[in-house]
């Protein structure tokens, strides 16, 4: 794959950064001798086994074995493509990037995020402006303070207008020559169903613009300021934009919530807003979906393994439906999730503006496990009798099945049998019942399935083995050769003198050290420098893997490695030649190609190899 931006200025960009501090931004890290540990963001652990290391500047998890440099992070963690994620660390770092030409093709692979950031900032700019217009936003800016949303507030999340019209937006957009395609794919119009053109998506509406945890606007939400319906309407699903896995208020909270390591989720823009006013900073907002696995891992990453989640509803209904949803997604995250219910007739907002910051703090102090919740509210709906506690353990019996912590769902039992005083194992026996029944359902999935994942969160990571095939590619020196090349650059040049690569078996592991080799042609070459750079998962995995763990080199033991190769390559070189003579003694025409191909391609890669020994370019 070829980059349009030049080598060079990758490798200053690679050297510029901090993979400890651009990590820390979503995983919580703590030094252990020379690397930092953490929980895997790319799969859900208890025990930490994702490892970082500053000095090489590289990342791996023994976990799922996702690993790389500080690019691939990126491109694994915020869905970026690498350009994206070269570019992003030079922002962060204030490194100008050249601009070069690239093919019309690749210009608009890698602009149509760019361009739709764009056009959702100038849209952003001129909901703001509708707002602060006299004439446009006086109804909409009344309507925000009697809200008791300030002009602080209003300033800071850049909240907005949208006109009464249908196609207000897209006159100003055609002023400037933004092509409605575009405006289409960012979701700010829809196209008409019964004749052509288009027609703006928000209407007459307090528009809140949505950002990412870099604050780039992915899109919008807007509120009527009636009774009309729907009351909340949301930016479409695009390629910036995903509501399972953006949070609003998220790029003003997350520094509150690793500091407090407590982030409270609630359901409305307004409720955010409210908490916000009123000093709780670490709080976030769902956008009009159930919390998901994927909001989850992004929150457990910023409070860490011992933080605390707590949802925050507005009624005794809302709260049970969203704990039975959301418990079995809490309890695979393993995080700490607590519910808090608000009296009845109140939401976060309303109970803000009327009792105050004080009232809600004492209130989150009552906020109760998912688990605790739900049984403390299925007793409260169906009381103690007996067709009372018939009721609750039907309607927990699946909560409770669902909690893979044996011993968690065994002290939950205990919970249940003590609260409604039925014997404990008469409990354990009808949540195994109801166990059985989700195993065997399972077991019937997965054989009628196609798929080869056995973990879909994990994402190029189909089961152990995969992981296993992926440490193991090549022979075992093979392995220790291109460690060795990693670990002890001093011996490049005499793996480029012996030609050893033109003697490997896996073209993975071959590429790797032709990378190695390039890397000798940089000036001053220091340890960062040895590690190569791909846009490749599976290369950048299997040199992390051989990187991270450090191992004691010298010239003696590193000799002696290459002597045993040479001396097992010279063995399987001479086999060869016997069995190419054997199959010609024999007639065996079918073998005897078979071989010689595999001499022609053999001969084909020792020339590459001495090719690059000579100093030509590997373009990844």
């Amino acid at each position: 794959m070829a980059f349009f931006i030049p080598e060079e200025k990758i490798f200053e960009i690679k050297n510029a950064a901090d993979i400890v501090d651009i990590i820390s931004e979503s995983v919580l890290l703590k030094k252990s001798g020379r690397n930092y540990v953490g929980l895997c963001p790319f799969h859900s652990e208890k025990t930490p086994s994702f490892t970082v290391n500053y000095e090489k500047q590289i990342f791996y998890c023994f976990g799922c074995g996702a690993g790389g440099n500080v690019f691939a992070y990126l491109t694994k963690k915020e869905g970026f493509t690498f350009p994206e994620a070269v570019k992003y660390v030079a922002g962060k770092y204030g490194i100008d990037i050249p601009v070069e030409k690239i093919s019309p093709e690749k210009h608009k692979e890698i602009s149509e995020k760019d361009s739709i950031f764009s056009i959702n900032k100038q849209a952003m700019d001129f909901f703001k402006g509708c707002l602060l217009n006299e004439d446009n936003g006086k109804k909409a800016l009344e309507y925000l303070k009697k809200r008791k949303i300030s002009d602080n507030t209003i300033r800071d999340y850049h909240l907005g207008y949208a006109p009464d019209g249908w196609n207000v937006l897209l006159n100003y957009f055609a002023k400037k020559n933004v092509l409605t395609s575009m405006l289409e794919k960012a979701g700010l119009i829809i196209r008409k169903n019964k004749s052509e053109g288009f027609y703006d998506r928000f209407r007459n509406r307090i528009i809140f613009p949505i950002f990412d945890v870099n604050s780039q606007v992915i899109g919008f939400g807007g509120r009527v300021m009636d009774d009309s319906l729907p009351k909340y309407l949301n930016s479409p699903e695009t390629i910036v934009f995903n509501k399972s896995q953006s949070l609003y208020g998220l790029n003003m909270a997350r520094s509150e919530c690793r500091i407090t390591e407590t982030v409270f989720i609630v359901e409305g823009y307004f409720d955010l807003l409210s908490l916000h006013e009123n000093g709780i900073i670490n709080s976030v907002a769902t956008l009009g979906t159930a919390i998901s696995s994927e909001h989850v891992k992004i929150l457990r990453a910023i409070v860490g393994k011992d933080g605390k989640i707590i949802l925050v509803y507005d009624s005794d209904d809302a709260g049970i439906k969203a704990a039975q949803r959301s418990i079995e997604i809490f309890d695979k995250g393993f995080a700490d999730a607590r519910i808090l219910v608000l009296p009845s007739g109140y939401d976060p907002d309303s109970y803000l503006v009327k009792f105050g910051q004080q009232a809600f703090k004492n209130a989150v102090l009552s906020a109760q496990g998912t688990v605790s919740f739900l049984i403390n509210s299925a007793i409260k709906k169906y009381g103690l009798s007996v067709e009372g506690k018939i009721h609750i353990v039907s309607e927990l019996k699946n909560t409770l099945s669902s909690i893979e912590d044996n011993v968690a769902r065994a002290l939950y039992i205990r919970e249940l049998s003590e609260k409604i005083n039925i014997d404990e194992s008469a409990l354990h026996e009808r949540v195994r019942e109801t166990l059985s029944g989700i195993t065997l359902n399972k077991y019937i999935n997965k054989s009628d399935s196609n798929t080869i994942s056995d973990n879909p969160d994990v994402a190029g990571y189909d089961s152990e083995n995969s992981i296993i095939e992926n440490r193991q590619r090549g022979t075992r020196l093979e392995r220790q050769i291109i460690t060795m090349m990693l670990q002890f650059s001093e011996m490049v040049p005499e793996i480029i003198k012996r030609d050893l690569l033109s003697g490997f078996t896996d073209d993975i592991l071959k590429s790797i050290g032709n990378a190695i080799i390039d890397q000798q042609t940089l000036p001053e070459p220091n340890l960062r420098d040895a590690i190569p750079v791909f846009d490749n998962n599976e290369k950048n995995s299997i040199v992390a893997f051989l990187s991270i763990k450090d191992e004691v080199w010298d010239n003696k033991s590193c000799l002696e490695l290459i002597k045993q190769f040479e001396y097992i390559y010279k063995r399987n070189k001479d086999t060869s030649i016997k069995k190419i003579k054997q199959a010609e003694e024999t007639n065996d025409e079918k073998l005897l190609l078979e071989l010689l191909r595999a001499k022609q391609i053999q001969a084909k890669n020792k020339r590459n190899s001495s090719l690059k020994a000579l100093g030509g370019k590997t373009i990844w």
